[in-house]
């Protein structure tokens, strides 16, 4: 019996030996070559929005909404070398055709009708003018019109099928907000850079005339002027103008021309060829620090009367040197520049009610406004 039951143990861990062996051999373990089965989880991006969906880490819709809108500016004229009047020069070179001079910059469609806007300094003296689109089409513009004093164009081109651009609302713009800057820099072909709203109001740049600037550290270069300065909906907020530097290229100091007075400006050239502001004819500056300091019961603040043109508005009206303008139909007056803007926001033929310190005391001058001249041409 018990003989028996050792040969019965010896068959069974036979067969078990077995049977392990042959599991092992149709079921390699781990080893230099080999993986093991399992599931392994790893961290996906998610799934990519849909085109068109929106994403908080990118403008791209702003992009592709405003990019159409903004085309390429290239302008041709002939220009004279200064050695071409020496005597001496033409003794030896005989004399010599004028030279043509070509430059870039950027526009923004703002019509279907064709109408586009840029900077004057970007067309101004051009013989020819081209418009290149994002679909690398060209047509040449004219000119309707021009204002030095805001540094704005308008151009015209026949072409059919125009993206015009969504104008912005400037009064929600606050510093800090993003903005994209869209142009043609160094003809290197349509760029977008981004950054914020330094500031806004800024004036007293010796641009123009007329300075309410929108200043961004979005890089603005040379060929980005006249192109669009948009928010992150593709709405345009401003026209990029110029920058402040000191090696001709961007170093975070843009500024643009807020679009309600490119508008405004835009809206009288077409309708009537350039624009009309109301003009007084005086000579005025900022109040002296220590004038300003002697109001009572404290600083004054205006605009000093420093001259009077003969014959002109401000002199019917009675306006007088040394007078201080403190408003203007009841608008505080704050600097020189305010009354600037405020004269020459006013009709021509418009009565304006002008208060001044006259000696210490106010006074309400009644001034029939008449039209700001032409800046003479440079």
């Amino acid at each position: 019996m018990l003989k028996r039951f050792w040969l019965l143990l010896a068959q069974a861990v036979t067969i078990g030996v077995g049977l392990a062996l042959a599991f092992k051999a149709l079921v390699p373990g781990p080893g230099p070559e080999t993986a093991y089965r399992e599931t392994v989880t790893v961290r996906e991006e998610a799934a990519a929005p849909a085109a068109g969906a929106p994403r908080a880490d990118s403008y791209r819709e702003a992009v592709a909404k405003a990019t159409p809108s903004v085309v390429n500016i290239y302008t041709a004229k002939r220009v004279r070398s200064r050695l071409a009047d020496d005597p001496l020069y033409r003794f030896f070179y005989g004399e010599q055709p004028p030279e043509q001079a070509t430059s870039l910059g950027s526009g923004v469609i703002v019509s279907a009708q064709g109408y586009l806007l840029t900077n004057n300094h970007v067309i101004e003296g051009a013989e020819e003018i081209a418009v290149v689109f994002g679909s690398g089409n060209v047509a040449p513009a004219k000119i309707v019109g021009t204002d030095p004093e805001t540094d704005l164009a308008v151009l015209k081109v026949n072409v059919s099928g125009l993206r015009p651009i969504t104008f912005g609302k400037p009064e929600a713009l606050q510093v800090g907000d993003v903005v994209l800057a869209i142009g043609n820099p160094f003809g290197v072909g349509q760029t977008v850079t981004q950054g914020i709203v330094s500031a806004t109001g800024r004036n007293r740049l010796g641009i123009s005339t007329f300075e309410n600037f929108i200043q961004t550290d979005a890089a603005i270069n040379p060929g980005n002027s006249g192109g669009a300065l948009v928010d992150t909906n593709g709405n345009l907020i401003g026209i990029n103008t110029a920058i402040f530097t000191k090696t001709e290229g961007s170093v975070g100091i843009g500024f643009a021309i807020p679009v309600d007075l490119a508008r405004q400006v835009m809206e009288q050239i077409i309708k009537q060829g350039r624009v009309v502001r109301g003009w007084i004819g005086v000579q005025a500056l900022d109040i002296p620090p220590e004038l300003a300091q002697s109001g009572k019961p404290g600083p004054v603040k205006g605009a000093l009367i420093a001259g009077v043109v003969r014959g002109a508005p401000a002199d019917k009206a009675g306006l007088k040197r040394g007078d201080i303008v403190v408003a203007i139909n009841g608008k505080p007056i704050g600097d020189l520049t305010d009354l600037i803007n405020a004269t020459a926001a006013l009709k021509p033929g418009q009565r304006g009610e002008f208060t001044v310190l006259r000696e210490g005391r106010e006074a309400k001058l009644a001034v029939e406004v008449g039209t700001r001249p032409r800046p003479p041409k440079s």
